[in-house]
């Protein structure tokens, strides 16, 4: 039995039928795709929590305020309005998870264009492969190989009020194909679809500390607000990862060629806690969690079986760090931090970039706190072209 191909698939956080049920007990699926290990937080496509550019990836994940570039469609859909050149293009990829499995690999790109000072449409395609896999039914029977796939398509709308303030949002296509109809035991498997929102805000304020000038901002992303997700017809249907992430962004201008940027975000899934079930499978500690998505938003806040103590452990804190030198050389380093009781994804990361005329070249670098990791050593790359990288932010005396 080919144990490692299974742990991919059941490593989603999800069981695409009833066939999978006798390998639950056979498999214990510690890592998702989004690096972090088994947790009692469930939803279906965890990809869409990856970080996908280099760039935000250098400073451990924290980019919900950080100043914009093409990429922002990722971590926060407003801050695109306050990009200043007229369109941007960029693409990303890591490969992802290679102590586990070595074909594993997210692919994103990402554009924008504006249409007037105030007004920009975006777009955006992310793509992740699970590589081939060899299936087995719950007679281990061999299925054969197949390359499970994931992948969203995102349209944005941001506009900007004035110089400080702008909201966003992006609509998203989901297709999650992880079987295709290869695992039989009575019913029939199926590609997952769903339909998705985020809803965002960026604020920013111009000020000075030390006779320096600096920018202060604060940013929101509701993201994955959508339809619930099913393999089956007669499966139960899985939560999409609606996240909320919020942070804030301290940018210091030094002098005319230096400028450093330090960033702090902090995110919560916004589905509900799995309880505790007793052998008969009846609820004994926390809440039922087959409810509708909006009751699952605002329940997450206090549905866990632990009360208030398991509830704070839900939140994950990224921040991170940027110097930049004539909008051209770029450092970066930061910081990851999840609970090991809800996933345990803890990584310092390292990062840099190079802006030579139009482009502008990324790295990121993950060096992973906890043992064996999955996420040790993982690379991101992100290429962009835009006639200005980094934004030249007004700076209001």
């Amino acid at each position: 039995m080919n144990v490692k191909s299974i742990v991919i698939i059941l490593g989603l956080g999800l069981w695409i039928n009833p066939a999978l049920l006798q390998l639950k007990a056979q498999v214990n699926p510690q890592v998702q795709t989004n690096g972090s290990k088994a947790t009692n937080v469930v939803t279906a496509v965890p990809f869409l929590l990856i970080v996908p550019d280099a760039r935000t990836g250098g400073m451990g994940d924290a980019g919900v305020a950080s100043l914009p570039d093409v990429n922002a469609l990722a971590v926060n859909p407003s801050k695109v309005a306050f990009l200043e050149k007229k369109y941007g293009v960029s693409a990303s990829y890591s490969p992802w998870l290679n102590r586990l499995k070595a074909d594993i690999n997210l692919a994103y790109l990402s554009g924008y264009y504006k249409v007037s000072d105030q007004n920009t449409l975006a777009a955006s395609l992310r793509y992740f492969s699970i590589g081939k896999v060899q299936l087995f039914d719950n007679n281990q029977q061999d299925l054969g190989f197949y390359s499970p796939n994931e992948f969203a398509v995102d349209f944005s709308f941001a506009r900007r009020f004035g110089e400080t303030f702008s909201l966003g949002t992006a609509v998203r296509y989901i297709r999650s194909n992880l079987s295709s109809g290869r695992f039989t035991s009575g019913l029939d498997s199926k590609a997952g679809n769903a339909l998705a929102v985020d809803a965002s805000a960026y604020l920013r304020k111009p000020t000075h500390f030390f006779g320096k000038d600096a920018l202060l901002a604060f940013g929101l992303n509701l993201s994955n607000i959508g339809t619930k997700m099913s393999y089956s017809d007669a499966a139960d249907k899985l939560f999409l990862p609606t996240n909320l992430k919020l942070g804030g962004a301290s940018t210091f201008y030094l002098d005319e060629m230096n400028q450093i940027t330090f960033a702090l975000d902090f995110n919560k899934l916004l589905v509900p806690t799995q309880p505790v079930y007793d052998n008969d499978g009846k609820i004994v500690k926390g809440k039922d969690p087959n409810i509708s998505v909006p009751a699952g938003i605002f329940g997450s806040f206090g549905d866990a079986p632990g009360g208030m103590t398991e509830e704070l452990k839900e939140w994950s804190i990224g921040t991170g760090l940027e110097y930049t030198y004539n909008r051209q050389l770029a450092l970066r380093c930061g910081y990851f931090y999840e609970n090991p009781d809800k996933g345990d994804r803890r990584y310092f990361t390292l990062g840099g970039g190079f802006n030579y005329q139009s482009l502008q070249i990324d790295l990121a670098y993950m060096l992973a706190e906890t043992k064996n990791s999955p996420l040790a050593n993982t690379l991101r790359f992100s290429l962009t072209f835009s006639p200005q990288i980094l934004e030249k932010n007004d700076k209001k005396k």
